[in-house]
C-alpha cells in the first residue's frame, strides 16, 4: 500500500473539519451581542422583537452542507480504500460520526430556525471528535464476519440517530444554563423562553428514548446470530443499559416533577455524557465482542 493510498480520505476529512470549525466561528460572531437585532436578554429568554434572520445563519448552513459533502467523499475514499465502510477502528467510527451527527443537526438547524443560534454549543460538541480524529492514525481495519449481518446495519443505524437527539438536546441545554448568567444570557435574545426550550429538549429526549430502545433490540438480535446469546452483561453492554435507565429516569424526573430549566439542561448533558463515554470509550477499552475482533 503506497502512502498516497494510506492517506486518500484525509484532505476531505481536514476540508470538512474545516468547514465545521468556520461554521462555528460564524456561529459565536452571530450571538455577541452587537449583532443581536431586537429584544431585551433575560435569565429566561427575550423579550421583544425577535422576528427577522441575520444572513450569517445562511453562511453557517452552507458551511455544514458543505462539511457533509467533504466528510461523505472522505468516507468514499476510505471505503474504497479498504474495502468496507467506516465503522471498525475508532478513526472510522469517528468519521462516520461526524457525518452522521453533522447530518442531522444541519436538519435541525435548517427545519428550526427559532433554535439556531444554539449551534454555538452544539459545534464545538463536533469540534471534539473533529480534534480526536486528527490525533489517530487511518490505518485500515480488519472487518471481521460478525458484521455481515443486516441487524448489525440496523443497530448501527439507530445508534446513529438516538446520539444525534441528544446532541440536540445538549445544545438546547446549554444555552438553558449559559442563560442563568449575565454575560452570557444576551447572546441568546433571539431564542424561545426557557420554558418553550426545556420543552423541546426533553422530546428530542423522549425521541433518543425510543431510538435507544430499539438500538438495543437491534442489537441483541444481532449479538444472537453473531456469538449465540443476546445480552452478556459485558461492559459495553452494561454501560448502555445503564445510559437507557438514566435517560428513562431524566424523563421520568421532567414528567413528575417541576425542575428549574437549568437543572433540567444538567440532567440532560450528564445524559449525554454516559451515552458518549458508552459509544466512544468502552468499545476500544473492553474486550467485549463489540470491538469487532472476533
Amino acid at each position: 500500500m503506497s502512502s498516497t493510498e494510506l492517506v486518500a480520505e484525509l484532505p476531505w476529512l481536514w476540508s470538512g473539519l474545516a468547514a465545521y470549525a468556520l461554521a462555528t466561528f460564524v456561529a459565536i460572531w452571530g450571538v455577541v451581542p452587537r449583532h443581536q437585532v431586537g429584544g431585551v436578554a433575560t435569565k429566561g429568554g427575550v423579550s421583544g422583537d425577535n422576528s427577522g434572520g441575520d444572513q450569517h445563519e445562511k453562511l453557517i448552513l452552507a458551511l455544514l452542507i458543505s462539511a457533509l459533502i467533504f466528510l461523505s467523499i472522505a468516507i468514499a475514499q476510505r471505503w474504497i480504500r479498504i474495502g468496507h465502510g467506516p465503522w471498525i477502528s475508532l478513526f472510522e467510527l469517528l468519521m462516520s460520526q461526524l457525518l452522521s451527527l453533522g447530518v442531522i443537526f444541519t436538519l435541525a438547524y435548517w427545519r428550526l430556525p427559532g433554535l439556531r443560534a444554539s449551534a454555538v454549543i452544539a459545534l464545538p460538541v463536533l469540534w471534539v471528535l473533529g480534534t480526536w480524529v486528527l490525533m489517530l492514525e487511518p490505518t485500515a481495519s480488519h472487518f471481521p464476519a460478525t458484521y455481515y449481518n443486516q441487524w448489525k446495519w440496523a443497530h448501527v443505524f439507530l445508534g446513529k440517530v438516538y446520539l444525534a437527539l441528544l446532541l440536540l438536546g445538549v445544545a438546547l441545554s446549554g444555552v438553558m444554563i449559559l442563560r442563568q448568567f449575565e454575560r452570557t444570557a444576551v447572546y441568546f435574545v433571539r431564542m424561545p423562553v426557557n420554558e418553550i426550550l426545556d420543552k423541546i429538549a426533553w422530546r428530542f429526549m423522549m425521541l433518543a428514548l425510543v431510538f435507544d430502545s430499539l438500538m438495543l433490540i437491534a442489537g441483541a438480535v444481532w449479538a444472537q446470530d453473531a456469538w449465540g446469546r443476546y445480552w452478556s452483561w459485558d461492559a459495553l453492554e452494561t454501560s448502555a443499559f445503564i445510559t437507557w435507565l438514566a435517560l428513562a429516569l431524566g424523563l421520568h424526573l421532567r414528567l413528575t416533577y417541576r425542575i428549574p430549566a437549568w437543572v433540567s439542561g444538567a440532567m440532560i448533558i450528564g445524559i449525554f455524557a454516559l451515552a458518549f463515554t458508552t459509544y466512544f470509550g468502552l468499545p476500544y477499552l473492553s474486550p467485549a465482542a463489540h470491538k469487532g475482533m472476533v
